[in-house]
C-alpha cells in the first residue's frame, strides 16, 4: 500500500485495509522460519502531516503460525501492535557525522509516495517474540529419545550435574599414598 503526499493533509485521514503477506512471509524465511502469516494482516491508519512531516498513528493485527522453540509444535500467534511514526523528508548525508540516540528512531521518506506497506511490515517484526514459545511452561523435547514432553511421557533418565565434568565421573580414585 502507497500513499501519495499529496493525499497526507494537514487534517487526519483514515484508511482501513487488509495487507497481504507473501512479501513479509518471504522476509520471515530468511531466517529460522519460526513464523508465517497465512492471512492478510487487518491495518488500522490515521495519518496528516505538519509541514514537512508526516504523522502515521495505527494498528496491526494478524495471526501466525508460529514454531515452538521449546517442542518444535505449530501453534497460532495472535500478533497486535499499535504503532506512532513520524516521517522527515531524508537529508543528503555530507561527509561524516555522528548519530544521537534519537536519531536511531527516526524514519525517513523519500520522492512522491510512502511505501505503508514496509511500515507495517517492520511493526509485525518488532511485535514477534524472539524466542517463540507455545506455553510458558512448555516442557520441550527430550534430549534423550525426541518425545514431546509435553504430550508423552518417557522413561529417559536424566543425568544431573555440569555435562563439562561428564568425564571426570569416570575416573576412579586411588585410596593409597
Amino acid at each position: 500500500m502507497k500513499v501519495q503526499l499529496h493525499d497526507i493533509l494537514a487534517v487526519p485521514s483514515e484508511l482501513a485495509y487488509a495487507e497481504p503477506v507473501a512479501e513479509l512471509n518471504a522476509m520471515l524465511h530468511e531466517g529460522p522460519h519460526d513464523y508465517e502469516f497465512r492471512a492478510p494482516l487487518d491495518v488500522d491508519l490515521t495519518f496528516s502531516r505538519s509541514l514537512q512531516d508526516l504523522f502515521f498513528d495505527g494498528s496491526v493485527h494478524g495471526i501466525a503460525t508460529a514454531t515452538c522453540a521449546r517442542c518444535l509444535a505449530p501453534f497460532p500467534l495472535d500478533v497486535v501492535k499499535d504503532f506512532s511514526l513520524v516521517l522527515t523528508p531524508e537529508q543528503p548525508l555530507k561527509g561524516e557525522i555522528e548519530l544521537a540516540a534519537g536519531d536511531l528512531a527516526e524514519s525517513f521518506y523519500r520522492g512522491t509516495e510512502v511505501d505503508v506497506t514496509r511500515l507495517v511490515y517492520e511493526q509485525v517484526l518488532l511485535a514477534l517474540p524472539t524466542r517463540p514459545l507455545c506455553d510458558e511452561e512448555c516442557r520441550g523435547l527430550c534430549p534423550q529419545c525426541g518425545v514431546n514432553r509435553n504430550t508423552t511421557a518417557c522413561s529417559c533418565t536424566v543425568e544431573s550435574g555440569d555435562p563439562r565434568f561428564a568425564v571426570l565421573r569416570g575416573l576412579k580414585i586411588d585410596g593409597g599414598s
